[in-house]
């Protein structure tokens, strides 16, 4: 399994993968599945990927040479001259797609699902940026201001803090940290998501950029963010007070009376035991 984040802000890009592959709790390996393509001054791309790691790497492998002829007159598409980041998605589509026409057949012979779903991102020059979500079919979604984030993979434990934190006006540093913070719950709570881990941090309009880092558990900074989330969240939860049952001392009781259904009771009398 593998968690993937990226996210789109109004200052930037955030992208952060995990690199642990298994297949059993004793077969663990280590593959990166975050991708960066960039031609400084024109474009900056990152892909991430999850699901089936033959079928990931195939893909990628394909992108970089997979070709999208729109007519006989027009000059092929790729990721290095298309002038949009929808074009650009529109051939890592048809890698997809390419890839499935090779080897879905054999995949679904051997009792294999054909499985794979990317993230794609970046900016190229003359629009602004943007991030998509690609899915098995080839088909794909973009990133709006109500959903300035896609997960895949193992993504349900790291969703929270997202859902809670970020927005478009999050900043580049702050959205970096939850990130991680998402990428920390997850490792906690799923064996199968691991280090080092991969994160890509792009401010807009550069078209390139020096903040690439991979991380492993003796990062200090992550180490440190590992250590204070769990101590933090502990300490907000004893901040809560506990469940009180009526009104008489607080202002928020747990049981109120109302005319809202109750739950079903089955009260059992002495003569209706078994014996």
């Amino acid at each position: 399994m593998t968690y993937c984040v990226g996210i789109k802000l109004n200052d930037g890009l955030v992208f952060l993968s995990d690199s642990r592959t298994n297949a059993g709790v004793d077969n663990i390996s280590t593959f990166r599945k975050m991708i960066v393509y960039e031609k400084p001054g024109d474009r900056f791309m990152v892909l991430l990927s999850a699901g089936n790691l033959s079928i990931s790497q195939s893909v990628r492998e394909m992108l970089q040479v997979e070709q999208l002829k729109e007519s006989d007159e027009s000059d092929p598409i790729t990721i290095w001259n298309a002038t949009s980041m929808f074009d650009a998605c529109r051939v890592l589509g048809q890698a997809v797609r390419h890839v499935y026409d090779r080897d879905a057949k054999a995949l679904k012979h051997a009792g294999v699902e054909f499985n794979v779903n990317v993230i794609f991102g970046g900016q190229i020059r003359g629009e602004g940026m943007r991030l998509f979500q690609v899915y098995s079919a080839g088909n794909f979604i973009e990133a709006t201001p109500e959903t300035p984030y896609f997960q895949i993979g193992e993504y349900k434990y790291g969703k929270p803090v997202l859902d809670r934190v970020i927005t478009p006006e999050t900043a580049l540093d702050e959205a970096a940290k939850c990130a991680l913070v998402s990428m920390d719950s997850t490792m906690k709570s799923n064996l199968s998501v691991g280090p080092p881990l991969d994160l890509v941090v792009y401010e807009a309009n550069r078209f390139e950029t020096d903040k690439v880092v991979c991380i492993d558990m003796q990062n200090p900074y992550f180490r440190m963010l590992h250590s204070s989330w769990g101590q933090k969240l502990r300490e907000v939860f004893d901040s809560l007070d506990d469940p009180v049952w009526d009104d008489a001392h607080t202002d928020t009781p747990l049981k109120v009376d109302d005319t809202r259904s109750k739950p079903l009771k089955k009260i059992t009398r002495p003569e209706e035991r078994l014996i």
